[in-house]
């Protein structure tokens, strides 16, 4: 059985959980005036996170591999919601050369980035820098989207950084002598795992060195959701959750939008959410799935800054 603990003293509550919806959760919040960028916002989790952001009037801007996709996103945004719809603007998250065009192009303050894009147990590849496709994805493309922005961010005063990660993060740890599988037999699912661990030491990390800047960061799992992050898997992720335990989309995003826009979460950052809820720390994973627990190794202060430091080599000069 996992051995569960807890690190500090108290876990963040909320009223929120399993079944609300990001709707639910964003009602009442009025974020006119703010601005929100939101990854892989053309579909799944990601357009019903943009969906609720808008819904509160902030603008939002949807960054996509697909700007087709993309403008029908934007527009079935506007047309349910009655607000402005959002701006489209193109984002790989594997090409340096992108995000730095995007990163560029920002003009004014920041105050909601959402690191949402992802891939899940993929076939094995590699960037054309060398890095494995799923922890450049996951992980580096957002280390380097959010460096980009960093002043941006820095300029609100109170910015906020939301980044899905997954339970799937307990499958691994980052594996800081071989993260590229130059060692090991490639497998999806560890790799997949620990990009899920890099996001998670991002938000830890990100917080301890912005937060003078009045920058917060929080990861969060947002639960068994059918989308298509499940297109190497044949639809149904690891297959191993119970159907009653699958979430909508909709359902899916509330963590994400709660992180996001929560008066509770207001200077709060390094923590993982589940169902709304700040979830315990373990040190074992157990044999069956766990869907809550965060991994100790995720929220380890010295891994944390290996991977910062990983990350900026990586990323330095790379366009």
């Amino acid at each position: 059985m996992p051995i569960p603990s807890v690190v500090g003293m108290n876990l963040i509550q909320t009223p929120f959980g399993f079944a609300d919806t990001a709707a639910e959760v964003a009602a009442g919040i009025d974020l006119t005036g703010r601005r929100a960028v939101v990854t892989g916002a053309s579909s799944g989790l990601g357009v019903e996170t943009a969906r609720a952001l808008a819904a509160t009037g902030a603008e939002v801007t949807l960054a996509v591999r697909d700007t087709a996709a993309g403008e029908r996103a934007a527009k079935d945004i506007a047309d349910g919601t009655g607000r402005t719809a959002p701006h489209v603007a193109p984002l790989d998250l594997t090409d340096p050369a992108s995000i730095t065009a995007f990163t560029a192009s920002w003009r004014g303050p920041l105050h909601i980035l959402v690191n949402n894009a992802g891939v899940m147990a993929c076939p094995e590849r590699y960037t054309a820098q060398g890095w494995e496709w799923q922890f450049a994805t996951n992980h580096l493309g957002h280390f380097a989207l959010a460096a980009g922005l960093h002043a941006a961010l820095a300029a609100d005063g109170a910015a906020r950084i939301v980044v899905v990660s997954s339970s799937g993060h307990q499958l691994s740890p980052v594996v800081f002598d071989d993260v590229n599988f130059a060692f090991r037999p490639y497998d999806p699912w560890l790799a997949y795992g620990q990009s899920k661990t890099a996001n998670v030491l991002f938000a830890v990390e990100a917080t301890r060195r912005w937060a003078g800047d009045g920058i917060t960061a929080n990861a969060l799992m947002p639960g068994a959701i059918h989308t298509n992050l499940q297109r190497h898997t044949g639809g149904r992720g690891s297959g191993t959750v119970p159907p009653e335990l699958i979430k909508t989309p909709a359902q899916g995003a509330a963590t994400s939008v709660l992180l996001a826009t929560s008066p509770l979460l207001a200077g709060v950052g390094g923590r993982y959410f589940v169902d709304c809820q700040e979830t315990e720390t373990v040190d074992r994973r157990g044999e069956a799935p766990r869907l809550h627990g965060v991994a100790r190794y995720a929220l380890d202060p010295a891994g944390a800054e290996r991977l910062w430091d990983l990350s900026l080599a990586a990323t330095e000069g790379a366009a």
